[in-house]
């Protein structure tokens, strides 16, 4: 294949975007008319799963094509594998001709400025270490906004309050993404070389802090509860418990607070969908809209209240489920909605395909392609957070998703037709079969990956632990989540007295 018909790649990539936040996909709520757009002209993949729902490992999974299982990373505190033992797909592209760029978020590890196979980056992620590089944070201050302290919003104990943005709308992180996205479009207009761009949104990913006017966008009495079925404290598993502590959302709930922070959430997401219209309106200038494979998709999704619970890291949908959409005319439906189970990890699969670069047997994931013509005959996709006693692992089929909370010593199975999820099937009459079914292919899997001693005995039985309990000091495991040297600068000689 000669770099004339290689079709460009653009990868938009939100962090913790729930799947149910699309108009066009069945949320009568949301404003997104330009992801809406490429649900019309592409196909949308609405059983897509994140093969870990935290951002280090779901990001290491995708890049990499493998599941969690044979990368070995299954949180943020633990590093990815080295860039020289196991490639990328934008490693991959590079090598094969591509011009390679990544703009804003990436959260590599252990070296959050790692090329990992982009030839050029424009740096931005949360929180940067005190030495660190961030091209966005430089942008801020050079453009007279140095004294805001928290440009993506104030952590801390105001991480889940819903706050407007402290800089102007075009001063704001997603806007900032798609302009550098844009530039580094109208760069290659002129270049015969093909090239993928990656634009790693920070949004909608806590503080949800939408800048004027978006923040009015939505507002709060419009926005539907959160989903809390009757006994939903039962549906918790430790991790829910354990978030909830210590992002200060375990002592209550303020149902009118709670919807003002979805409102603010689905701002986010909307401010985004403006940036993707902008970015898609340059790649259509250019002439290069339908010779462009654009996949748009999210590390995990956010649970928003649902369930009394808060954040990602949990096997319930809103928090593992994702966008997936794919636009390539020839290669994807225009139109088309593929229920069958995908993941994260089928990206890297995907663009090495319809870039022509061979795939290697490290990819884990199917052509996204293939499986949408029904040319994949694969039927589960899995994911996992943690390893040994902390370890949350989950199966996702057609019909059922059986997981398996270590913390918690306890099994849930849910039929997917009961969305959102309202009653665990575990030991109901009717179910034994279906919960043996899946248990057999979440064991396959695990006896597949690197360190299944971890969690299974010879007898294919998860190794019994004691469960894990929160402590009994409401105030334990609270923390301030500021960045690195934060620091109070008070007027001169104004003193406070500390706190006894």
């Amino acid at each position: 294949m000669t770099s004339s018909n290689r079709p460009n790649v653009l990868f938009l990539f939100t962090d913790q975007q729930r799947a149910d936040t699309i108009g066009a996909l069945g949320n009568p709520v949301m404003q997104t008319p330009h992801l809406d757009r490429l649900c019309r002209e592409g196909t949308a993949f609405t059983s897509a799963y994140s093969p870990s729902p935290e951002c280090v490992p779901a990001r290491c999974s995708l890049i990499t094509g493998a599941y969690v299982s044979h990368t070995g990373c299954a949180s943020n505190g633990q590093a990815m594998p080295s860039e020289e033992s196991t490639p990328t797909f934008m490693s991959l592209l590079t090598e094969a001709g591509y011009r390679t760029h990544g703009v804003g978020k990436c959260h590599f590890t252990p070296d959050s400025t790692a090329m990992r196979g982009f030839q050029t980056r424009e740096t931005s992620e949360e929180i940067i270490p005190s030495d660190g590089q961030s091209d966005y944070f430089e942008h801020v201050a050079e453009s007279g906004f140095a004294h805001v302290m928290e440009p993506l919003g104030v952590r801390g104990e105001m991480y889940y309050v819903p706050q407007p943005a402290q800089q102007p709308a075009e001063l704001c992180h997603s806007h900032w993404v798609a302009d550098r996205t844009i530039n580094f479009i109208e760069k290659q207009k002129d270049d015969a070389q093909p090239w993928l761009c990656y634009a790693g949104f920070i949004h909608p990913h806590p503080p949800f802090n939408p800048p004027n006017p978006w923040h009015k966008l939505y507002r709060a009495p419009d926005m539907p509860m959160p989903h809390m079925p009757l006994g939903f404290e039962a549906l918790q598993c430790y991790i829910n418990r354990f978030q909830n502590r210590y992002k200060y959302r375990d002592r209550g709930y303020d149902l009118n607070l709670l919807r003002c922070l979805r409102a603010y959430y689905n701002a986010c997401v909307s401010f985004i969908d403006y940036q993707v219209g902008r970015i898609i309106a340059s790649l259509e200038a250019s002439g290069e809209l339908d010779n462009t494979l654009i996949v748009y998709s999210s590390d995990h999704g956010e649970l928003l209240g649902d369930f009394g619970s808060f954040g990602k890291r949990s096997f319930h949908d809103a928090a593992s489920k994702v966008p997936l959409i794919a636009r390539l005319p020839g290669r994807f439906v225009a139109g088309q909605q593929c229920e069958k189970p995908a993941s994260l990890i089928d990206i890297a699969t995907t663009v090495c395909g319809a870039a022509g670069v061979d795939r290697i047997d490290q990819f884990d994931g199917v052509d996204l392609a293939d499986l949408a013509a029904g040319k994949s005959d694969r039927d589960t996709v899995f994911m996992q957070y943690q390893r040994g006693s902390d370890t949350l692992i989950s199966a996702v089929s057609e019909d059922y998703k059986y997981t398996w909370s270590a913390p918690d010593q306890r099994e849930y199975l849910f039929k997917r037709s009961d969305s959102p999820e309202t009653q665990d099937l575990i030991s109901v009459v009717g179910h034994t079969g279906a919960h043996q079914d899946m248990k057999r292919r979440l064991v396959a899997h695990v006896r597949d990956g690197s360190y299944a001693d971890e969690l299974l005995d010879d007898q294919d039985q998860f190794v019994s632990l004691p469960p894990k309990q929160m402590p009994a000091n409401p105030d334990a495991l609270l923390f301030y989540q500021d960045p690195p040297n934060h620091t109070v600068k008070l007027p001169k000689g104004y003193t406070p007295r500390p706190i006894e």
